[in-house]
């Protein structure tokens, strides 16, 4: 006799995304999550200064409406989004930046030379954007719902996550556009696994844009825990579990968790291969993370990049990967790779009038204790002069630190588990249903396919697998 149909373990948005998934099914749902809020990377506090509203973990959202369970579940229906013209950019020295805006042909006149190369590469993929989407969003280990298009962006992944990425450009701005993208996994470049990820990421920029929700990321948390309470689920946050002794008994249990925590609540619970298998699965690097307060915009150097709501420091392609390398070699990097924010530039409800909060984080080794903040300032003013006379207040956070405030992100690394290609095919472990573990046992977070982002892909597969092997259950609730 069991209490619950089933138990997740952690709120954040993969958790919430199996909740909601479950509970829609008629299931009986408890999700228990340590901290006071739900969210986990997902969500936004006031980090700087009263009325000044930061983004927690993940700012920027380019899954959020190309998602299949975020498509189901009518995400931007329930919460506004906001979706910039210009999807990133990639500020130069002297004032240049190269610019990837949603509209593929106008990103392909400014990138002039290199247009017809961006093209080339891009283009199809961008034409047959909701099949990469299904295709990047799945488990690896499985014949491909579109293998002429899994073909073309494999080669295109093989293309620029070799030594011979540079063959196709002719100028700076290009490559260094893609390597920002590129970058996002913390990995040594050019490699396979982060040109995978960063084309996904491209693609998306120039289909459905690179959105920002209003109010910040906790919004679409918070969607997603009052659909699960909506549909008779239950959410106990204050709520750590150390063992399933913490926890009712249930048919089914979900860890939106790390890997490592998994195997101290339930390695029991596991065969020996399997626990063997996921003693091997390896966090990557971190992240050190600043949120700033600021008196007015950002002022760059590059007039466009003022619109832009994303933005990748660091320079031209060999100074990011000069950067990720160090960072890949276990050094803190001189010039770091900054990934930055400025979303009160669409959205000024997060900040008082005519005030900015920029959110911002550096790649650093795993476990790093350097305070970031004057490394994420330099490289800014480097794009930016003057932004220094306009920091009101700062909030930083080290890899380390990171790793204090959420235990998924081992040593900082925010992705849950490197985004290697061995753990990319392998999510945690060789499977066409890697979600599912053991009797009653399954990952959902993003340790399992498809892996970080916030999509709800992890923890919506994950309920899948849970209704079909538990209960029986073939087809998907409806979401809407």
């Amino acid at each position: 006799m069991t209490d619950l149909d089933v138990v997740v373990i952690g709120a954040g948005p993969n958790g919430l995304a199996a909740a909601v998934t479950l509970a829609r099914a008629g299931l009986s749902v408890a999700v228990y999550e340590r901290a006071d809020t739900v969210g986990g990377g997902a969500g936004s506090a006031e980090t700087t200064l009263p009325g000044f509203r930061s983004d927690l973990g993940s700012a920027v959202h380019p899954m959020a409406f190309a998602s299949p369970f975020f498509r189901r579940f009518r995400l931007a229906e329930k919460v506004p989004f906001v979706t910039p013209e210009l999807s990133y950019a990639h500020p130069l020295d002297g004032g240049r930046a190269a610019l990837a805006w949603r509209d593929l042909d106008r990103t392909v006149e400014g990138l002039g030379a290199d247009g017809p190369a961006w093209r080339r590469l891009l283009g199809p993929l961008v034409e047959r954007a909701n099949d990469v989407v299904r295709f990047t969003t799945g488990p690896v280990l499985r014949i491909p719902p579109q293998p002429l298009v899994a073909a073309r962006f494999g080669l295109a992944a093989l293309d620029q996550g070799t030594p011979l990425w540079n063959r196709r450009w002719r100028t700076e701005a290009a490559p260094a556009l893609l390597t920002g993208v590129f970058a996002h996994t913390i990995r040594r470049l050019p490699s396979p696994g982060p040109a995978a990820a960063g084309l996904a990421l491209a693609v998306a920029g120039h289909a459905g844009g690179w959105p920002i929700p209003v109010g910040g990321t906790q919004a679409i948390a918070d969607a997603l825990a009052a659909d699960v309470r909506a549909h008779g689920g239950r959410i106990e946050t204050g709520h750590p579990v150390r063992s399933l002794c913490d926890v009712p008994t249930a048919r089914a249990v979900l860890f939106d968790t790390s890997v490592p925590a998994l195997l101290s609540i339930a390695g029991r619970r596991l065969a020996p291969l399997l626990r063997t298998l996921l003693v091997g699965f390896r966090f990557g690097n971190g992240v050190g993370k600043v949120d700033f307060a600021l008196d007015g915009p950002v002022p760059w150097a590059n007039e466009d990049a003022r619109a832009a709501g994303t933005l990748h420091l660091g320079g031209t392609r060999a100074q990011i990967a000069a950067s990720e390398n160090e960072v890949a070699a276990g050094r803190f990097p001189e010039h770091p790779y900054v990934l930055v924010s400025q979303p009160t530039v669409l959205d000024p409800t997060r900040a008082p009038a005519g005030k900015h909060v920029l959110w911002t984080y550096l790649h650093a080794p795993r476990g790093s204790t350097v305070d970031p903040t004057e490394a994420v300032t330099a490289q800014i003013e480097r794009f930016a002069p003057g932004f220094r006379d306009l920091v009101l207040a700062s909030s930083a956070r080290s890899a380390a630190e990171i790793e204090r405030w959420n235990p998924n992100f081992g040593g900082g690394d925010i992705a849950t588990g490197a985004v290697s290609l061995p753990q990319l095919l392998a999510r945690p472990v060789p499977s066409a249903d890697p979600w599912h573990l053991a009797d009653g046992v399954y990952l959902c977070s993003a340790a399992a396919a498809p892996g970080p982002g916030v999509h709800g892909m992890g923890g919506y597969l994950a309920a899948r697998s849970v209704l079909r092997r538990e209960f029986g259950v073939t087809a998907p609730p409806d979401l809407a």
